[in-house]
């Protein structure tokens, strides 16, 4: 959808690491976003804006498809993927004859805030998705979770469909600060415990529930310190959340946080937490925190299982709800459950999830896609 740097996603930074690292896999990439005229320098050339992620829906579309047209007439490629179905659409006939990869990063027509979506209806998006996806030679999903979505909702044969987790630049994350050290370049308390979780602030993320969670946690753990990082439209209504359940003390709202301290975030805290509720493929969040070297607790709700249960079932709360997260949590930080220390948490995250590794299955679906067309 958007260049990681000017808009920051979960998508957008698959998008990235993919452009950065698929050329040592041999292949070679082009490609275009909404973004502005410093993504060609930014992504050293390979990358270019069709328009303003803020242009009006029609010149997003037009210019997605002017592009299109150019990037084909300069070259014609061996195979095209694509990532949002909304910026895929207009290039339907430009590319007849070549090979197609859907990667599905996400349900947008089942999503609340649709990206780009303006007040399109969700029976029109989900209509333009499957226009979209039924063109395509191979899928790439996140999980096994979004596998069955994918067929069930957009009626994807089984066969097509290929799971390859989401990535991240473990070098990133791995940093040499310790505990002490990053609590101290945040100005966090070194004495309290610390709880950690970076989403978006809207109601599928679960942090109602989490906050609620707190009023419990706190019972049994009196001087417990939850950080939320993120934007999004229920900021205000979380602020009340917390002042009505008394937790000034023990919740904090940090707003954005810069892409360069979330791995001081993650390695200050003693526990990570994504407590969403649905329409979780991956939890890319679930992987940064493991490459930090901090443990992270999960609902069991979509793809979250899959990415840490083979690390340690622990990580994987039994069910959804203020009440489980509340004792799951309780549980962790009073050493009644035993998580995976900080040396096991990077060394899963480096051997299955790096950029590198990742990159190498993603490049074998392209090749069994062309070989398949």
């Amino acid at each position: 959808m958007h260049w990681f740097s000017e808009r920051p996603g979960g998508l957008d930074r698959m998008y990235q690491s993919l452009i950065d690292t698929l050329p040592a896999q041999g292949v070679g990439v082009r490609g275009i976003v909404a973004g502005s005229a410093a993504v060609l320098h930014a992504s050293g050339g390979r990358v270019q804006a069709f328009a303003h992620a803020d242009a009006q829906l029609h010149r997003r579309l037009r210019g997605a498809r002017q592009l299109s047209l150019a990037l084909r007439a300069a070259r014609l490629p061996d195979l095209v993927a694509s990532h949002f179905a909304l910026y895929a659409a207009p290039t339907s006939g430009v590319f007849r004859r070549v090979p197609k990869v859907v990667h599905f990063h996400g349900p947008w027509g089942a999503e609340s805030h649709p990206e780009g979506g303006g007040g399109w209806s969700r029976a029109a998006r989900i209509a333009l998705e499957r226009f979209v996806y039924r063109g395509a030679t191979r899928h790439i999903v996140l999980s096994r979770a979004f596998g069955r979505l994918l067929h069930e909702t957009y009626r994807v044969p089984d066969d097509s469909i290929r799971i390859v987790p989401g990535c991240v630049d473990v070098d990133h994350f791995d940093i040499a600060a310790d505990r002490r050290a990053a609590r101290a370049r945040l100005g966090l308390p070194q004495d309290r415990p610390l709880l950690f979780c970076i989403r978006r602030l809207v109601s599928r993320m679960g942090l109602e529930d989490l906050i609620d969670a707190l009023a419990l946690v706190k019972l049994r753990v009196p001087d417990v310190l939850l950080t939320i990082a993120g934007k999004g439209p229920l900021e205000t209504q979380l602020h009340a959340r917390i002042r009505a359940r008394g937790l000034d003390a023990h919740v904090r709202l940090a707003g954005f946080v810069p892409v360069d301290d979330v791995p001081l975030w993650y390695r200050a805290a003693d526990l990570s937490v994504v407590p969403t509720v649905s329409l979780e493929g991956f939890g890319l969040t679930t992987i940064e925190s493991l490459a930090a070297g901090t443990p992270v607790l999960v609902t069991p709700v979509g793809g979250l299982p899959e990415a840490v249960a083979p690390l340690s079932n622990a990580l994987v709360l039994p069910s959804g709800g203020y009440k489980a997260i509340g004792e799951g949590l309780i549980d962790a930080l009073l050493g009644h459950s035993v998580l995976p220390d900080s040396d096991a948490c990077r060394a899963y995250a480096r051997r299955h999830f790096d950029r590198a590794v990742v990159a190498a299955q993603v490049a074998d679906v392209y090749r069994e896609a062309i070989r398949a067309f």
